[in-house]
């Protein structure tokens, strides 16, 4: 063998040109896979952006609203001290657009009372049935005023365009320009969209009544799947002997968990409203619904929570003599609850999302009443988002927006408490 110098063995091309070829095609295609997963990861950003812009763009109309001061004198004629619900108070509106207005004719006052929404004559109401000793003054109070000028003054409407293809004629806008100069036009802070209930009129509707209902269907669903998937998957993990009748029962809780919800919607129809004939539109029901398609994810979560927990933790347990029950819950399971926690979230916030079950169980019905109880007819934020979604008044399409975003941000709390939860009380080994 020829004895080759350290010069001659450096200069020495060790690699082969197929060598050399087979490098250079692999960090092609790596850069290529690295590319195209920055490429779907930048337009999985993109679609979020555009679905945040397109609901913040158009939902936070529905945040702000238009209202009106008028002058609303209450005279013993038309509203009776000893009764004052029952009072004329179409008459007291009229008044009182006469007061604030008074240079319009007989023929443009029809006009201007539509500018007031039609729930002005119940808010005026309700404070002089609250005080009584209103009646024979002038009461000062702002109301909403009706959905069109609402939109026109938030920049909806398009004046420029012919008067045919607007609801507002040029008298109308003209008469609202009127009353924006005197300064009785404001557009505060719109609270009544959380604290209102569902409406026929835009200025009027509010999600305090789905609130209230997706309170009550969470907090059935979280006091059945909770306890009893917790239980299902203690037994099936640390109890239940391997045979064929588990090896089943894990099957069909794997199968369960990717069956679609609407499924869950129609076996609730049979079985809850057609066999037991619950009550229709109840938070009960529906969260016994959630609680049936929330259980399989809740016993997969638990079942990997406790499959976390290291063996020797039960070794340690059982050679001092504690009892499989013992090791179980006093070991294992106080360990394997932040997981269990933290899946329980997820699975509620899955459950707070749905509608399809909901909507086969009728709790998308018109419900102008919060629900005092969980057998109260309701419906929930997602089912309120579906019906406002349907109607074609212009005001409901921000006011949709508004409601994804009022549920996104329960959805953003729930995750937020499960992440906490993982963080605080995670242990390592």
């Amino acid at each position: 063998m020829t004895d080759m110098t350290p010069q001659a063995r450096s200069r020495r091309d060790w690699m082969s040109s197929d060598a050399r070829a087979n490098i250079q095609r692999r960090r092609r295609r790596e850069s290529s896979l690295r590319l195209l997963g920055l490429s779907a990861i930048g337009l999985a950003f993109l679609m979020l952006g555009i679905l945040l812009w397109t609901l913040l763009s158009d939902g936070v109309q529905a945040f702000r609203q238009t209202h009106i001061a008028i002058d609303a004198p209450i005279s013993a004629e038309h509203v009776d001290p000893a009764d004052p619900a029952d009072g004329n108070y179409r008459r007291v509106i009229a008044d009182a657009v006469q007061a604030t207005l008074p240079d319009i004719s007989d023929d443009q006052m029809k006009s201007a009372t539509k500018i007031l929404s039609n729930g002005a004559q119940f808010a005026i109401r309700d404070r002089v049935v609250a005080d009584p000793s209103l009646i024979g003054t002038t009461l000062r109070i702002r109301v909403p005023v009706s959905d069109p000028y609402d939109q026109l003054n938030k920049g909806q409407v398009d004046t420029a365009a012919p008067e045919s293809e607007r609801r507002l004629s040029d008298a109308e806008i003209g008469l609202f320009r009127q009353l924006k100069d005197a300064g009785r036009i404001s557009l505060p802070l719109n609270w009544g969209l959380l604290t209102n209930t569902d409406s026929r009129f835009p200025e009027q509707a509010g999600l305090r009544g789905a609130i209230m209902g997706t309170f009550y269907a969470i907090m059935v669903c979280f006091a059945i799947s909770f306890p009893l998937g917790i239980g299902a998957a203690i037994w099936l993990e640390e109890f239940a002997p391997r045979n064929r009748l588990s090896d089943f029962i894990e099957v069909n809780i794997n199968n369960l968990a990717a069956v679609p919800s609407v499924v869950f919607g129609l076996l609730a129809l049979a079985v809850f409203l057609g066999w037991f004939g619950m009550q229709r539109s109840s938070p009960l029901v529906g969260g016994m619904t959630l609680a049936l398609m929330t259980m399989p994810t809740i016993i997969i979560a638990t079942r990997n929570a406790l499959k976390a927990v290291p063996p020797s933790i039960r070794e340690a347990a059982l050679g001092v003599g504690a009892s499989r029950q013992q090791v179980v819950f006093g070991h294992v399971l106080p360990l394997a609850m932040p997981g269990i926690m933290t899946g329980t979230i997820i699975g509620l916030a899955h459950a707070l999302g749905e509608t399809a079950p909901l909507l086969l169980i009728g709790m998308n019905a018109f419900i102008t009443a919060a629900p005092d109880s969980p057998l109260d007819a309701a419906t929930t934020l997602p089912t309120q988002i579906f019906i406002w979604s349907d109607s074609p008044e212009r005001g409901f399409v921000s006011r949709t927006s508004a409601a994804i975003l009022v549920l996104l941000a329960f959805l953003v709390l729930m995750n937020g408490i499960a992440i906490y939860l993982r963080n605080r009380f995670e242990r390592r080994w």
